[in-house]
């Protein structure tokens, strides 16, 4: 019987590259891949659904589905995970506490990027910046025209605006804004470089504490299918997940892996253990209850910042065919 072929679009990560060269196949499927930036992978897959599967932000796919937008179909293999206090950047020798934020402006590249939904969250709820306490300026973090990909209502009294004609680099750098919220450094000019930089500098254990606090480990993407495509064979969801969670377990062994270098970093054995002892197991965890204090908190920050317009279950993102495993 013939392989159902389906298109991929994802980045190039190691924990998914097994599943692309075909070391892990999915039982039934062959996957035709396109490794791309996820900004353009976003993009295309927002506005065009251009592959039968494909990486997608967090943010923009539960955004959607709060609109009544079910044209895509998510699974819960979670490519990108990152902590993200350490994505608040300012410039040297002015901010250095998230109390002075109150009163700032702050500037964000979407505000459904899923990495300012976790931002804003922890601000709010961890160190009492309330989305009002700041005016929030929205564009592009190192070219200037980006624009909101979803539609997005803006709570009550928050103050928002967007600039076109500059990047969000420029306009700190200029002392225009205050702070920038991004999950993609700002890119400062050649001999600008150490002007900005991020607000905590040991972010690392800032986030260490904040996980042990609150067992928050940031989902930034998922994996999502077009409709069509899942009802037409229902069965590919819970096989294609086998296969994403196979790559990734390769790639976990390949990181304690002490026989040889995998990876160009010293350590990196060291790092995946310490890791193991820290989450209580895998620490890349897929599935819907392995993820539900993450994704609960996640709904609630994004209803909470109108980038849901309603407030959602973990369960509402994904078919029921996928919500639970096979115990035998």
């Amino acid at each position: 019987m013939p392989k159902l072929t389906l298109s991929l679009a994802v980045n190039d990560y190691d924990h998914v590259r097994d599943l692309l060269d075909g070391r892990v196949q999915a039982e039934g499927i062959a996957l035709v891949p396109s490794v791309l930036p996820v900004e353009e992978i976003f993009y295309r897959t927002t506005h065009y659904r251009e592959w039968d599967l494909s990486e997608m932000s967090l943010a923009k796919y539960a955004s959607l589905r709060s609109q009544g937008d079910d044209r895509l179909i998510g699974l819960p293999v979670f490519p990108s995970r990152v902590f993200r206090i350490s994505s608040l950047y300012v410039r040297r020798g002015g901010i250095v506490s998230t109390a002075q934020l109150r009163g700032k402006r702050i500037g964000i590249p979407e505000w459904a990027q899923t990495a300012s939904v976790y931002s804003r969250g922890w601000l709010a709820h961890d160190q009492g910046v309330a989305l009002a306490d700041v005016e929030w300026v929205q564009g592009g973090v190192n070219q200037a025209g980006r624009k909101e990909k979803v539609e997005v209502r803006l709570p009550p009294g928050v103050r928002y605006r967007n600039v076109a004609d500059k990047s969000l680099t420029q306009m700190l750098l200029a002392g225009e804004i205050d702070a920038i919220l991004s999950a993609r450094p700002p890119a400062p000019p050649a001999g600008q470089s150490e002007e900005i930089v991020r607000l905590y500098a040991d972010s690392e254990s800032a986030e260490r504490a904040h996980f042990a606090a609150t067992g928050i480990f940031p989902i930034m993407h998922l994996i999502v299918m077009r409709r069509e495509v899942f009802e037409a064979d229902r069965w590919i969801a819970n096989n294609l997940i086998k296969a994403f969670t196979q790559a990734k377990e390769n790639s976990l062994a390949r990181l304690r892996d002490i026989t040889c270098s995998h990876f160009p970093l010293p350590w990196m054995n060291a790092r995946a253990d310490d890791a193991h002892r820290l989450f209580g197991g895998d620490p890349w965890p897929y599935g819907v209850q392995a993820n539900r204090v993450t994704l609960d908190a996640f709904l609630r920050f994004a209803h909470e910042q109108g980038v849901c317009h309603c407030r959602l279950a973990p369960e509402d993102l994904f078919p029921t065919e996928v919500a639970a495993s096979v115990r035998v």
